[in-house]
C-alpha cells in the first residue's frame, strides 16, 4: 500500500493505468544478482524497450577518467609502457559494458592489504564519495534518458536498469527526495525483493564477479573500526576480500528495510522468483499489473 502523500506521485496509479498505458515506463532496483539487468535484457530484445543501465552511466560518464587515470598510474610504473605512454604511442581506457561493469569495480577497489591487491582506507573513501555523486547525477539523467529515447529513436517503452546502490543515496521516507520525486514522475519505481535464503547465493555471485558498489560513508566507517577491532587488526593486516564480502553481508541487512519503504512509498515489489520465470513482456506487464492491485 501506498501512502497518501506519496501515492499521488507515482506514474501509474492503478493497475488499469499501467494496463492502458501507451507508453510504459520501470525503474528496476533492488541486491544485485536478483534480476534488473536479466529482465532488461529480455525487453530489450523484444526490440521496443530502452534500456538504460545505471552502472553503465556511472562508468561512462561520470568514472571514466578516473577509470582510465587509474589505469594509466599503474602502466607508469612499467617502463616500456610509461614511455609509449608520454609519447601518446598508445591509449589505454575501459571498455564497459552492460553486462561487465569490471572496470568500475576495480577502481573502486577494496580497503586493506596494499599486497594482496587492497587500498588505503582513507582512498576507498575517497572513491566511494565519487561514486555517490555520480550514481546520484546518473540516477537524474534516467529523466533524460526516457525523453531522447522517444524523441530521436522512437522506443515506445523504456526500463531503467539501477545500480544496487541506488538506496544509499536516496531517502525513501522524504516526499521531496530530489532523486525520488524527480525520476518517479517519469518511472515507475519496481523493487525485485530477494526470497528466503538469497543471500548466501547473492554473496557468491558477488565474489565471483564483484559488481560496483556504494557504501554509505557512517556505516562504512563504522564497519571498518568495528571489523578492526573484532579481528584485531591493523588497517594495514586486513585481508582486503575477507573485508569486502563481509561488508557486503553487513550492507545486505541494512540495505533491506530502505528498499522495502522505496517500494512501499514510491511503487510497487515483485519477487525474484516471479522475475526468474519471465521469458517475454506479456508476462513482465502482467507481473507488474499484479503488483499495482496488490
Amino acid at each position: 500500500m501506498v501512502a497518501d502523500n506519496f501515492e499521488d506521485a507515482m506514474l501509474y496509479k492503478s493497475a488499469d493505468d499501467w494496463d492502458n498505458a501507451p507508453h510504459k515506463r520501470v525503474m528496476l532496483f533492488g541486491m544485485s544478482g536478483l534480476g534488473k539487468t536479466y529482465l532488461s535484457e529480455i525487453l530489450r530484445a523484444n526490440g521496443n524497450w530502452f534500456h538504460y543501465s545505471v552502472d553503465y552511466r556511472i562508468g561512462t560518464r561520470y568514472m571514466g577518467e578516473h577509470i582510465a587515470d587509474n589505469f594509466k598510474r599503474e602502466a607508469m610504473k612499467v617502463p616500456f609502457l610509461a614511455e609509449l605512454l608520454r609519447s601518446d604511442a598508445i591509449y589505454i581506457g575501459a571498455n564497459l559494458r552492460f553486462s561487465d561493469l569490471s572496470a568500475l569495480s576495480t577502481y573502486l577497489g577494496k580497503p586493506g592489504d596494499i599486497s594482496k591487491g587492497g587500498i588505503e582506507f582513507p582512498e576507498f573513501l575517497r572513491r566511494q564519495r565519487l561514486h555517490r555523486a555520480a550514481e546520484i547525477s546518473a540516477m537524474k539523467d534516467t529523466v533524460y534518458f526516457q525523453e531522447r529515447a522517444q524523441q530521436i529513436y522512437n522506443y515506445q517503452n523504456f526500463i531503467c536498469d539501477t545500480s544496487g546502490s541506488v538506496v544509499e543515496v536516496v531517502d525513501a521516507a522524504d516526499d521531496n527526495d530530489p532523486v525520488l520525486s524527480y525520476v518517479s514522475q517519469h518511472v515507475l519505481p519496481v523493487w525485485i525483493e530477494g526470497g528466503a535464503g538469497h543471500n548466501d547465493e547473492l554473496v557468491r555471485r558477488f565474489q565471483a564477479n564483484p559488481k560496483p558498489i556504494y557504501y554509505p560513508e557512517n556505516f562504512l566507517i563504522e564497519c571498518w573500526e568495528r571489523y578492526l577491532d573484532t579481528h584485531a587488526l591493523r588497517p594495514e593486516q586486513v585481508d582486503p576480500d575477507a573485508f569486502i564480502v563481509w561488508g557486503y553481508r553487513q550492507l545486505m541487512e541494512h540495505r533491506l528495510p530502505r528498499y522495502r519503504k522505496i517500494a512501499q512509498n514510491w511503487g510497487v515489489t515483485i519477487q525474484s522468483e516471479d522475475v526468474s520465470n519471465i521469458r517475454t513482456e506479456q508476462e513482465f506487464n502482467a507481473l507488474v499489473s499484479r503488483a499495482l492491485r496488490a
